[in-house]
């Protein structure tokens, strides 16, 4: 009996280990539709499910519209651009005129001509489809792609970057599209740049990041902090790190878990990334630790894959970029890296996962990176030129999307891969919504999912352990060169099931306003999806908040648990009753054979 016990036990373990790690799903989520490039995520048609932005043959861009049937993404929306002598370089969707439905920017350049101009088009969104007619295309080109930021917090994005017009930094204010000087400076712009809009001082107020030139045509970074509505001038400035010769995209996220957003930076030592590391730099402090420098898998050494910005290319350019969201859901986030092979001879995509620092350089974050290197579906996608995070069946846990390049056409392929590790820990989903358009307003449509940049979420609970635990993240902070950012903010839990003790939402203040518009929610229920309406946007105790849970597979073990126990009381309870009617039975039968002997 043991050994069967043991036996049974052992398969049970095998099979559950099996489940866990990447399904290619693929097939049943584009079915023959997987290629083209993935260019941004949104909800376009308001139904609360996340869209995908596509695009293909250069000039052409397609929505896929989840669906609840198979293939669960279908290209319902379709965009082409009628000159056909331009490409599409960046897809940004965005409510930019307020009425609450969702519009898409599109940037430009002529095919075969060697400028870095980018002409900006917005097409406007009406009744959740667009019309190739109804569109505003800007009179300023810029020298880089911009930044979608909501620059006077009006909670309408804005156009952010440096025109051709102007050295200085301009902004196309939303809703009436008119220019302002955006900040008085005249430092150059790095291209490619990774400017971004988030809270880097723990006020819940958006600040502005730039990526930056010094004189010396050094890279550095500089943060403008929002004081009052208005960007003050940069008093943190950071020079790139010594060592590092190359510098990818730079990231944000609460690499450490404490509630503080973190700058995360991957960088090369030469210029054909022989020697690749990712440095962490905290706020306020102007120092760089390294939390992954051995890019080293056996005899194989791996590093990132250097930008090429060659302008008379008519193939899109992929800077080196880290994608971050948190795989496993246990509160500290994860990224996505694309590696190649020093010897030219592969590139794929890489899981890096937070884990707890094992080396002295790191020990002030307590967290450092460690590569997967091993991880078969992953693997076995060659070629991979971009790796994102997305959670495609809206169940709070983060799968992946792969782009590679294709054999038989110019466009890219999709691999899409299910997530099948911790699906029993927790999290919570939040989205912050403009408020433009909420249940007070006379609006023909359902306010949810229009892509609102500028948003800061964080939560404080209690773990497993009982020690207080922060997370923090911010909405939408950077739009440019393929962020492929999510229009939603998931947050680890790990295993702990407590309630949110204190969520925190925080939104961009205008000019002039001085208190900072921040509401705060209490006891939330974990694996729940928080959709934030904050209306009006200056009385924060006004907001409201819609709670949707996500039932997880611990809860559907326990209802299965709580049956089974129920149906092994109610058999006992059938066990003891039938026993107990045999007992009544045998006494009525010798209660007659009394009766009948007494007679006698």
């Amino acid at each position: 009996m043991g050994r069967h016990y043991l036996l049974g036990l052992c398969l049970l373990l095998g099979l559950l280990r099996a489940a866990r790690g990447l399904q290619n799903v693929t097939a049943q989520l584009f079915g023959a539709e997987a290629f083209g490039t993935l260019a941004a995520f949104g909800d376009f048609n308001s139904d609360k499910q996340t869209d995908l932005f596509v695009l293909r043959g250069g000039s052409e861009l397609l929505i896929f519209l989840a669906d609840l049937k198979e293939p669960y993404f279908k290209p319902k929306v379709k965009l082409s651009m009628k000159d056909q002598s331009v490409m599409i370089t960046s897809v940004v969707p965005g409510d930019y005129d307020g009425d609450s439905q969702m519009d898409v920017l599109l940037t430009t350049k002529p095919k075969n001509h060697v400028t870095d101009e980018l002409s900006v088009i917005i097409f406007w969104g009406h009744n959740q489809t667009l019309d190739s007619n109804r569109k505003t295309e800007l009179n300023k080109t810029f020298h880089d792609e911009p930044l979608i930021m909501d620059f006077n917090g009006d909670l309408i994005p804005d156009v952010f970057g440096i025109t051709s017009e102007s050295d200085r930094p301009q902004v196309l204010i939303g809703r009436n599209l008119s220019w302002h000087p955006a900040l008085d400076t005249k430092t150059k712009m790095y291209i490619p740049h990774s400017h971004a809009f988030i809270d880097l001082n723990s006020d819940f107020t958006a600040d502005l990041f730039l990526t930056t030139l010094t004189k010396s045509q050094n890279i550095q970074f500089e943060t403008w902090v929002n004081k009052d509505g208005n960007f003050s001038k940069a008093t943190d400035i950071k020079q790139k790190p010594e060592d590092m010769m190359v510098v990818g995209q730079s990231v944000f996220a609460d690499f450490d878990g404490d509630g503080q957003t973190e700058h995360l930076l991957p960088a090369c030592a030469d210029e054909t990334c022989q020697k690749s590391a990712i440095y962490l730099s905290k706020p306020g402090l102007n120092q760089w630790i390294p939390v992954l420098q051995d890019f080293r898998n056996k005899d194989t050494l791996w590093g990132f894959v250097p930008y090429k910005n060659d302008q008379s290319s008519n193939e899109l350019s992929f800077p080196i970029t880290l994608h971050i969201g948190d795989y496993n859901m246990d509160g500290y986030p994860d990224a996505l890296a694309i590696l190649r092979n020093t010897s030219g001879s592969n590139q794929q995509a890489f899981l890096l996962e937070n884990v707890q620092c094992k080396n002295a350089s790191c020990r002030s974050v307590h967290r450092m990176f460690k590569v997967y290197w091993e991880l078969s579906d992953l693997n076995q996608i060659k070629d991979a030129v971009v790796a994102t995070f997305f959670d495609i069946y809206e169940d709070g846990i983060l799968d992946i999307i792969i782009l590679s390049k294709g054999y038989f056409n110019s466009d890219l392929v999709i691999h899409t891969l299910k997530n099948n590790f911790e699906a029993d820990a927790y999290f919570v989903k939040v989205i912050v919504l403009s408020g433009l358009c909420s249940n007070d307003f006379p609006c023909k449509i359902t306010p949810f999912g229009v892509n609102q940049p500028g948003p800061y979420i964080m939560y404080t609970t209690v773990d497993a352990n009982g020690y207080l635990k922060n997370g923090s993240a911010g909405q939408l902070s950077q739009s440019a060169h393929f962020a492929l950012q999510l229009p939603y903010s998931v947050l680890g839990l790990g295993r702990s099931a407590n309630f949110l003790d204190h969520l925190y939402v925080g939104i961009p203040r205008p000019l002039g306003e001085k208190s900072i518009r921040k509401q705060e929610w209490t006891a939330i229920i974990p694996n729940s999806q928080l959709i934030v309406i904050p209306y009006p946007h200056n009385v924060p105790r006004s907001w409201s908040a819609k709670l949707y849970l996500t039932p997880s597979n611990i809860v559907l073990l326990t209802a299965i648990a709580l049956i089974g126990v129920c149906v092994f009381i109610l058999a006992i309870i059938g066990i003891l009753h039938w026993q107990e009617k045999k007992a009544d039975d045998r006494e009525k039968r010798q209660e007659a054979h009394r009766f009948h002997f007494d007679a006698m």
